[in-house]
């Protein structure tokens, strides 16, 4: 298959290896929203201008999910913040996420019902265990927590963006939470990208926070 983006290892950090989504919708929705600008950004198609995101290089990615987004924020005929774009661009993500995943062999779709009544699709590995991608992309992150150095830009936006979601106690829970915390924040003031591109991300993952925090409102009023 094609390299993971960001938006394909954020899905299978949500989903457990019984294939359920951990994160809920639409909190997987506005990360994977999230992903993709944070892609964008991370290739230099995308910046900030004035707080709104601009194209600054239409050239495709090569990654259709890339180019699609792409596209749609350099056909709009006004500038909006990451803020704006997290929910126009999530519609449908997650489907589309999971779909080439399947296709590619990574995942599998299985589809049953609760208690016998309730429908309910799961998306395990083909064989039960942590896809070989996941494990990959949750070492790599592990290792940039623990370690003092350098980390490559893919490896510190996906950690922003599991921050973003809420994921990054559950991913890591043999990483003390002070240490956490504090590596997290480390590796985001470190040099890993241009000033244009982290502020970018920067205000992708403060739009994601904002989102999530308001669906997880959203959920305790509904449940009242």
């Amino acid at each position: 298959m094609d390299p993971l983006t960001l938006a394909d290892e954020l899905v299978l950090l949500a989903y457990d290896d019984a294939g359920v989504n951990r994160l809920g919708r639409p909190a997987l929705d506005h990360g994977l929203a999230g992903a993709v600008l944070v892609e964008l950004a991370l290739a230099q198609r995308v910046d900030l201008a004035d707080d709104r995101l601009v194209v600054r290089d239409p050239a495709p990615t090569g990654q259709p999910l890339l180019d699609t987004a792409l596209a749609t924020i350099g056909a709009d005929r006004r500038r909006r913040s990451p803020k704006d774009w997290i929910p126009r661009l999530a519609k449908g993500l997650p489907d589309q996420v999971l779909a080439g995943l399947v296709a590619a062999g990574v995942l599998r779709r299985e589809e049953d019902r609760v208690l016998g009544v309730f429908p309910r699709t799961r998306y395990p590995s083909p064989n039960a265990a942590e896809p070989p991608a996941e494990a990959a992309a949750r070492q790599r992150m592990t290792a940039a927590l623990m370690s003092d150095g350098a980390v490559d830009a893919r490896t510190a936006g996906l950690l922003a963006l599991t921050r973003a979601v809420g994921l990054d106690r559950r991913l890591f829970r043999e990483v003390p939470k002070e240490r956490l915390k504090t590596r997290l924040d480390e590796i985001a003031a470190g040099d890993w990208a241009s000033a244009a591109t982290k502020k970018a991300i920067e205000q992708t993952q403060a739009a994601l926070l904002a989102a999530t925090t308001a669906a997880t409102a959203a959920a305790i009023v509904a449940s009242s």
